[in-house]
């Protein structure tokens, strides 16, 4: 048996109808040269070889006498991999399966909960999908339970699902299951709970003098940054925490879903970034931002105050392999107040700066784990009411929100992923949205590729396509930017007056979930807006450096 932790078992107490709390993605496949047969089997027959590398596959959740504490894991004497890989044909309801269908099958497929008496994961094979282009090619969508891992988790569980070959590698044979539910005694059980909540408050109370440490350092150093750049050293009264505009998307939800996806390439958007100082994650948010900015503007209208994104950050070290959950929340200024694309950009970068300088003092000391006693009955009955008021129409509306949406950056492998001999085109991620966040963009890189997963609950994203061209219509003004920057000669350019963003490291990488890495920025990188003949351009630091 395997408690869950304290953050793992939230993701069960926050779960509703309406907000159903599993991550998952949406894949295009290129069968091999000549296949015959149906991909489902395939899949089926390659899943059967693996079951064994994942304890994810085979455990299931064994809730506490009377809810006293967190669940556990046990194994599933029951398991049955055809109810957890379901087939999709070359036709639904009488047409051929296109990847837009493809998108809408997996939107409803994602606002549907996953059965807690089993295994909490599901797998959905397209023996067949008529892709955009004309081509046919095979489909495979997924959902996992939160609870059981998180964004970089799921990449050390795709580690023992794909291959980076169209040969499959050889497994060696799983070894017997012991079985322990059989074993499990009510007396021993509630005994296990009382133990892990002793040792959970024993850790808390060692871990708070630290946590409190750093705080303090945190809020000196904020408060000093203020004195010094106030007139007279007078420090100016600001609220820590700045409340998110009202936006469409910050509404109560029903169980109802919409995706869309776009696709950058991953060469250039990084090329971008570094040719102006930036990390990849602000090129990305950049890029959502604009995209956010210019949809407002066509549907509702344009905050005066900029949208506030929650993005997930990782707490893993590299070496942890655990499935669970071992990240937190942040909050960055997306800057979509301001028109300007350059001072838009600069914005970002302050935001996210200011965002790793927290999180560099502060990750070590960031809970993931809470004890358990009582705990499904204080957390989840707190979540319950919580999320139950939001559900009341016009509740969440007028509530205020620290966020407007979700944005998570999740790295991935940059070489071509195999499944079954078929080779992994595609890879869209599809997260968790909520009531009063409505709207969850998350980004994976894949070979070559950033993959855009917009997932929105249907009411708050009415017209969900004109977002997502609106991200390729983002890139290619960044691709604009970007070329007019590299080719201006200096002695052409005409800087406008914009204060420098200096900080000594950025996000890398963000989410649903996400790791955190950081990297040197030079302490004189800056993003100068350029306005020869009225165009704005993004300034690269060395304009002879193409």
């Amino acid at each position: 048996m395997k408690q869950l932790s304290g953050l793992d078992a939230t993701f069960l107490y926050l779960e509703t109808p309406e907000t159903p709390m599993h991550v998952g993605s949406l894949h295009l496949y290129e069968l091999p040269i000549g296949f015959k047969g149906s991909f489902h089997s395939a899949v089926t027959r390659h899943m059967a070889k693996r079951i064994h590398l994942s304890p994810i596959f085979t455990r299931k959740l064994a809730f506490m006498p009377f809810n006293l504490g967190h669940p556990q894991w046990v194994h599933d004497d029951a398991f049955d991999l055809d109810r957890h890989i379901i087939k999709i044909g070359k036709t639904h309801k009488g047409k051929t399966v296109t990847e837009k269908m493809a998108q809408d099958m997996a939107a409803a497929l994602h606002g549907e909960l996953i059965d807690r008496s089993r295994p909490l994961w599901m797998f959905y094979v397209f023996d067949s999908v008529l892709r955009n282009d004309g081509k046919r090619c095979a489909g495979f969508y997924s959902k996992i339970h939160h609870a059981a891992l998180d964004g970089k988790g799921g990449t050390v569980l795709a580690n023992a699902v794909l291959d980076i070959s169209p040969v499959p590698r050889e497994v060696p044979p799983g070894t017997a299951h012991k079985h322990e539910a059989a074993d499990l005694k009510i007396g021993e059980m509630i005994g296990a709970v009382f133990s892990n909540s002793l040792a959970q408050y024993a850790k808390l109370a060692k871990s708070l003098p630290a946590a409190a440490a750093q705080i303090g350092s945190s809020l000196l150093k904020n408060r000093t940054r203020i004195s010094n750049q106030s007139e007279g050293g007078k420090i100016k009264a600001k609220s820590p925490i700045s409340l998110a505009p009202k936006t469409p998307f910050n509404i109560g939800i029903s169980h109802e879903r919409v995706f869309v996806t776009a696709s950058l390439p991953f060469a250039e958007c990084r090329a971008m970034a570094k040719s102006i100082g930036a990390s990849f994650n602000d090129i990305v948010l950049w890029i959502c931002s604009t995209a956010l900015r210019s949809y407002l503007a066509k549907h509702a209208s344009v905050p005066k105050k900029p949208l506030v994104a929650a993005m997930p950050v990782s707490l893993r070290d590299d070496s942890n392999k655990d499935m669970g959950n071992q990240a937190s929340m942040s909050l960055a200024n997306l800057g979509t107040h301001i028109a300007h694309p350059g001072k838009r950009m600069n914005a970002i970068m302050a935001s996210t700066g200011k965002v790793k300088e927290a999180l560099v003092n502060l990750k070590s000391v960031l809970p993931t784990d809470y004890p358990g006693l009582l705990a499904p009955w204080v957390v989840g009955g707190a979540a319950r009411l919580a999320l139950k008021a939001y559900g009341i129409a016009g509740v969440a509306e007028r509530l205020p929100m620290l966020a407007n949406l979700v944005i998570s950056n999740i790295p991935g492998p940059q070489v071509p992923l195999y499944l079954a001999g078929a080779r992994m085109l595609t890879f869209h991620p599809l997260s968790i949205v909520m009531h009063g966040l409505g709207l969850n963009i998350t980004i994976q890189t894949y070979a070559g590729r950033v993959d855009f997963g917009i997932i929105a609950a249907k009411n708050a994203l009415v017209h969900a396509q004109d977002l997502a061209d609106a991200i390729q219509t983002a890139f290619k003004e960044a691709q604009r930017l970007y070329a007019f920057a590299q080719a201006a000669p200096t002695s052409s350019a005409a800087a406008v007056p914009h204060p420098v963003v200096k900080k000594e490291a950025v996000i890398k990488s963000v989410k649903t979930p996400v790791s955190v890495v950081t990297k040197k920025r030079s302490r004189t990188s800056k993003v100068t807006p350029v306005t020869p003949q009225k165009t704005a351009t993004l300034e690269p630091k060395n304009r002879n450096n193409t």
